[in-house]
């Protein structure tokens, strides 16, 4: 932390910051090679035991939970140890010594231990991106490119914490100098979902260190493997104790605990509305023992839209809008739900959009022809057929595709015949369900896309550039693509993260997203 204008400061020479390269096909020749033998050394590794990570030291637990295959429920993933309020308890009280020496650590020498995990997670990209595909059931380019993400977090934030940790020259007035720079808030809680299991708790994890905050990390019970590669890529980068540490357990024991304690400073949260609401409320009631308001880091999904304008490249559209649909079986916060289609070119292009549907594979993550896998559990199998259900009872089904016997699958759904007063057109659905929506004109189809209470991400294909210029104006979500899918929003380029009920208007991967880690001090000095 820098108490002092004259304070030196480290040198980090870094290049300027460049995305890393998205997957290259599954017919790139290193692809072909890599991923089967990445899933084949995985394998060979499955049923392991994984224990808490604490203070620098493994902690194991009686409490185990194992982490399956959606595809094969059978199949375990691994035995992951299971966090009780003792462990947590213990997880803050070293973070909160932790913070006592991190945060004086200057910003440069923080940010190069992300670039030392950066390039340690490149070099096992493979590997990590095969412990997805069986144990959140990911296609091979949906699992590499969640580890690209994670790497770009690394790389971004490393850079970020370079500008923005040298005192700032505030001027003079007088006699008088003034400085300004930033100190870390203070003990992080970053609670994870599991639909990108890499890349979202990388990056969250990752603002927080570099900030200077030590973290406990939750990972999603789905994901409790995957969340142990940082417990790898961070000690192998040498973070010094109590920085990091993984606390895994169910959400019904330290999920409160977590989120009350006196000792958190800072809450980033990605994962639905209704529990991050539930974290917004709990952190606003203080305590005498609390030294700081909480604050909330904050993603929620949404209920997106694409409109279908009455001129634009159809083929280009249809496979965009079931790429933004099904993609990942529909799990990303991201993902195309709704697809309101101007009247004028429904009925040429729904029942071409349809027809595109059903060829679409559905089977195992792990076999490269299949486009649509499992969804991620039973819990969630048994809320996306639900919908399914009522897209019968609201609508008019188009497509259901069929499943395979064995796993979570649901059936890849395309349904029609929706307004905004129905749930299909205002509730978010986790999952391969399509509802499309036949809007009169242009601005029915820019009300129809505002009528929800979320505003993440949206699309529009049209070529009519007035068109566009009025989306840019009124399709209000935090980020709008235009002639492009709705999802694969890219580090610095795309930052992510959206408004209303979709979140607090954080924007991961984007320039003031390390600022919501710190608090700003100024300084002035007379001669």
């Amino acid at each position: 932390m820098a108490t002092d204008k004259t304070r030196s400061q480290s040198r980090l020479d870094l290049p300027p910051f460049r995305n890393e390269r998205l997957f290259p096909g599954v017919d790139d020749p290193t692809v072909r090679e890599s991923f089967p033998q990445a899933i084949a050394k995985v394998r060979s590794q499955l049923g392991r035991s994984y224990p808490l990570y604490v203070n620098g030291q493994d902690v194991t637990t009686d409490l185990m939970l194992d982490s399956v295959n959606p595809a094969d429920p059978d199949e375990i993933i691994g035995k992951v140890c299971q966090a009780g309020t003792t462990e947590v308890e213990q997880a803050l009280t070293v973070a909160e010594q932790a913070l006592l020496t991190w945060r004086n650590v200057d910003p440069a020498e923080r940010a190069a231990y992300l670039v030392k995990a950066a390039e340690i997670t490149r070099q096992r990209r493979y590997e990590y991106a095969a412990w997805q595909v069986l144990e959140e059931g990911k296609q091979w380019a949906q699992a590499y490119n969640d580890i690209t993400e994670g790497i770009d977090f690394l790389e971004y934030y490393a850079r970020e914490m370079i500008r923005l940790g040298p005192p700032q020259d505030m001027g003079s007035y007088a006699n008088e100098s003034n400085f300004y720079f930033y100190q870390p808030k203070g003990v992080t809680v970053v609670i994870t979902p599991w639909n990108f299991p890499f890349a979202i708790p990388c990056g969250m994890c990752a603002a927080a260190i570099v900030t200077g905050n030590p973290v406990v990390f939750k990972p999603a019970s789905q994901a409790s493997v995957v969340g142990h590669h940082l417990v790898e890529i961070f000690r192998e980068a040498g973070l010094p104790e109590g920085v990091f540490n993984y606390v895994p357990g169910p959400e019904s024991v330290i999920g409160d605990y977590l989120v009350d304690s006196p000792k958190v400073s800072v809450i980033a949260f990605t994962g639905s509305m209704e529990v991050g609401l539930r974290i917004i409320e709990r952190a606003g009631r203080t305590t005498e023992q609390q030294a700081s308001v909480k604050k909330i880091v904050c993603e929620m999904g949404g209920k997106n839209a694409i409109i279908i304008d009455d001129e634009l490249d159809e083929e280009a559209a249809v496979k965009d809008v079931l790429y933004s649909a099904f993609g990942y079986q529909g799990q990303k916060c991201s993902a195309c739900s709704r697809l309101i289609v101007h009247s004028k070119i429904y009925d040429r292009f729904v029942p071409r959009l349809v027809e595109a549907a059903k060829q679409l594979k559905i089977g195992p993550a792990e076999d490269p022809q299949n486009d649509v896998g499992p969804v991620i559990d039973a819990e969630a199998q048994s809320a996306i057929s639900q919908y399914i259900n009522l897209a019968q009872v609201e609508g008019k089904i188009l497509y259901r595709s069929e499943t395979p016997d064995r796993g979570y699958y649901v059936p890849l759904t395309v349904a029609e015949g929706f307004t905004p007063e129905h749930r299909l057109a205002q509730e978010e659905v986790f999952g391969p369900l399509l509802a499309i929506m036949r809007a009169q004109d242009f601005d029915q189809a820019l009300d129809w896309a505002n009528s929800t209470r979320f505003a993440l991400t949206g699309a529009i294909f049209s070529r009519n550039q007035e068109h566009l210029d009025r989306a840019v104006r009124e399709f209000r979500v935090g980020n709008l693509y235009l002639n492009r899918s709705s999802v694969g929003a890219l580090v610095k380029v795309q930052p992510f993260g959206g408004f209303k009920m979709s979140g607090v208007g954080t924007k991961a991967g984007g320039p003031d997203y390390l600022l919501h880690f710190m608090n700003p001090r100024a300084v002035t000095r007379q001669p």
